[in-house]
C-alpha cells in the first residue's frame, strides 16, 4: 500500500443549471468548494467527458473533476482522468450524495460497494476497482423508496442545504490531511462533526 494521499477528487452530479441545486449534486458542491478555496477553476475537457480543475495543496497537485455525463455514466470520466494522469484507485476520492445519512453528516471510507448509487456503480465498473476513497455526503431520506428519485432530483430545504454545505466545508478543510495520506485524522474530524 503506497503512503500517498489523494491526487484526484471527483464530485458526482448531473450537468446543467436544472440540476445544479439538487441534492444529487452534493458531490459537485464539494469540488466547487475546493476549487474556490484553492483558487482553481474548471475547464471543459472533451477527452475526459467532464470539467477538470487543478489545485495545489501544500506542494501537491490535485485534480478536480465534475463529469459532464449524466450520473449513471460517471465512470467514463472517472476512468479517463485516472488513466491519463496515472492515478491509482487508492489516490482517488469520489464524493457523492448519501440517502442513508442525514444532512450535516458525512462519512469517509476506503472501498465498499455502490449501495444502489448509479454514479458509484458506474465508477466501480469503469475503474475496475472498488479500492478508492469515498466521501458520502448525507442528504437524508424521503422515507419511502418510491419517492427517492424525485427527492434526490429535488432541492433541499434551506435548513438542509445549510447543513449539507456546512459538512462540505468541513470536508474541504480536511483536504490537506487527505492529500498527505492522514486518512484516520480526516475521518476522526469529519465523523466527529455534530
Amino acid at each position: 500500500m503506497s503512503h500517498s494521499g489523494i491526487r484526484l477528487v471527483i464530485g458526482l452530479g448531473n450537468p446543467g443549471p436544472d440540476y445544479a441545486l439538487t441534492r444529487h449534486n452534493a458531490g459537485f458542491w464539494l469540488v466547487d468548494r475546493l476549487a474556490e478555496a484553492h483558487h482553481g477553476s474548471f475547464r471543459a475537457e472533451a477527452k475526459f467527458h467532464g470539467l477538470l480543475g487543478r489545485i495545489t495543496v501544500g506542494a501537491t497537485d490535485v485534480r478536480l473533476l465534475k463529469p459532464s455525463t449524466y450520473m449513471n455514466h460517471s465512470g467514463r470520466a472517472v476512468a479517463a482522468v485516472a488513466r491519463y494522469f496515472d492515478i491509482p484507485p487508492e489516490a482517488i476520492l469520489i464524493a457523492y450524495d448519501e440517502l442513508d445519512l442525514p444532512p450535516g453528516r458525512a462519512k469517509l471510507k476506503l472501498g465498499g460497494g455502490h449501495a444502489g448509487h448509479n454514479g458509484m456503480r458506474d465508477s466501480i465498473a469503469a475503474l475496475g476497482s472498488r479500492d478508492f476513497w469515498r466521501l458520502r455526503i448525507g442528504i437524508g431520506h424521503p422515507g419511502e423508496k418510491s419517492r427517492v428519485v424525485g427527492y434526490v432530483l429535488g432541492r433541499p430545504s434551506q435548513a438542509d442545504a445549510t447543513a449539507i454545505l456546512d459538512v462540505v466545508d468541513d470536508a474541504a478543510r480536511a483536504l490537506p490531511d487527505l492529500v498527505e495520506g492522514r486518512f484516520q485524522l480526516a475521518m476522526n474530524r469529519l465523523h466527529a462533526a455534530p
